[in-house]
């Protein structure tokens, strides 16, 4: 795509990077049959190379955002569908991320999305904030209908209400070093995060509990906290830097302290903002360096998992799983292999769900901000795994167990709780309240407690 951004332009490294995407987009169009808004819109601006055309323009003239750019650019899943799909390299990651960083520069927002983006943003990244909130959304929940009524704020309101569990989230006790089968092989950090140890701290605890049977010392930072990938997807460039330095901090004193071999991540779009924290804050003399650094030795928990030599003591027997490729996994990470793999040689059946590329709809906050859209996406994702019957739904990202959860009767699990229990750890919860015992599991391969006493 020929591009005419001045030299003083260019002089902005924000720019000067969007500009070399720019320049790398053909106009070929692969992008519109694998993005989730156009395939369902049909506008052209709601496919990617709509929304680059209008990035351009904005960008190249040093224009404000208008109130349509807004709108396409809003309806955005950030899936990266597309980037797996386009022949010709165009990272629309960080362009995308430029422009909303752009929007939020440029743009007044209503008072009613001001509110919302203003709650969301200072309530979730804060697991304290976000447990108050969920207590109120659950005495909420006999109110939704009334609140979905409410002028400007109600739907984005109901859909919140909606996403919130039926029964408030048991708190996982505090996490203390479990005793590592010898000889200890790593030493390695779990981004605890935000949201994930609200909703599901068993999926950290059963990471913990796989690991240390495997060989692995697991410890625990202090100062991390969220990735800051949340306030990322809504231009609030400020405060995703501020998260992301938070955590560099945390990780290095780790890395130069009794030192660390890896950084894992079990929310797939976490790992997906903490591997671009050296291009993210790349611009900071204090902080570049270090960024690499931590970004260079961070995996998702299953990348970690597949090079490992795991120990298999007991074995599922070929229970049938649908897998959900979370797109910050596939598209993202390009993870699509080592979960499956991982989950195959457990002893699970692993199916691959139809339209698996497509986004289910979570992407961070959208299903809030965009409820319509993102109910429909919903809708299709959970048709294409019920047409497979699997008893069980596999995925490794907290966003997509929430919006999935919500429009299925299947369970479903985090890859890494399924290996934590198919060697030897308790049954995840889930699987407990849909009817499944220990019974699932072969009886004659049941050797892990005897590891569990070596390691100690």
């Amino acid at each position: 795509m020929k591009t005419s951004f001045s030299p003083a332009q260019l002089a902005d490294s924000h720019m000067a990077v969007s500009e070399k995407i720019l320049r790398t987009c053909v106009h070929c169009g692969f992008c519109t049959a694998t993005c989730p808004t156009y395939l369902l819109l049909g506008d052209e601006l709601d496919s990617p190379r709509g929304r680059i055309y209008m990035i351009k323009d904005m960008l190249e003239n040093g224009k404000p955002a208008t109130p349509d750019v807004v709108k396409h650019i809003d309806r955005c899943l950030s899936c990266l569908s597309c980037m797996t799909t386009c022949p010709s390299g165009v990272h629309y990651m960080h362009l995308v991320d430029h422009a909303r960083a752009h929007i939020e520069k440029t743009y007044a927002r209503g008072a009613a999305d001001r509110f919302m983006r203003s709650l969301l943003a200072f309530v979730l990244p804060y697991p304290e904030r976000f447990r108050i909130a969920l207590a109120g959304a659950l005495l909420a929940k006999p109110l939704r209908g009334l609140i979905g009524a409410l002028p400007f704020v109600g739907k984005r309101m109901s859909a919140m209400i909606a996403l919130a569990p039926l029964r408030f989230p048991s708190r996982e006790p505090v996490a203390l070093p479990l005793p590592v089968r010898q000889p200890r092989k790593a030493r390695v950090a779990i981004l605890e995060g935000c949201a994930q140890p609200v909703l599901k701290p068993s999926i950290n605890a059963a990471a913990r509990r796989l690991l240390a049977r495997n060989g692995v010392e697991v410890i625990s930072p202090k100062g991390e906290g969220c990735c800051g990938a949340l306030v990322h997807h809504m231009g609030r460039e400020h405060d995703a830097l501020a998260f992301a330095r938070r955590n560099v901090d945390a990780w290095i004193a780790g890395m130069d302290g009794p030192g660390l071999d890896a950084i894992l991540i079990t929310a797939s779009g976490c790992g997906t903002t903490v591997k671009d924290y050296g291009f993210m804050l790349r611009d900071d003399p204090a902080y570049a360096e270090k960024a690499r650094r931590v970004s260079a030795i961070t995996l998702d928990v299953t990348q970690y998992l597949s090079r490992l030599d795991l120990a298999q003591p007991t074995r599922v027997d070929k229970i049938p799983i649908a897998y959900h490729s979370a797109c910050s996994m596939q598209h993202g990470q390009q993870i699509r292999d080592e979960p499956k793999r991982l989950l195959n040689a457990a002893g699970f059946a692993v199916r691959d769900v139809p339209e698996g590329h497509i986004c289910c709809g979570s992407a961070g906050v959208y299903n809030i901000l965009q409820p319509e859209i993102a109910g429909q996406l919903r809708a299709r994702k959970v048709a294409n795994i019920e047409r497979m019957k699997p008893r069980i739904i596999a995925t490794g990202n907290i966003g997509c167990m929430t919006q999935i959860g919500l429009g299925t009767a299947i369970p479903i699990v985090h890859t890494v709780e399924l290996l934590d229990w198919a060697s030897g750890g308790p049954l995840p919860e889930d699987l407990a309240a849909a009817g499944f015992s220990e019974s699932d599991v072969e009886p004659n391969m049941r050797i892990a407690s005897g590891l569990e006493r070596q390691a100690s």
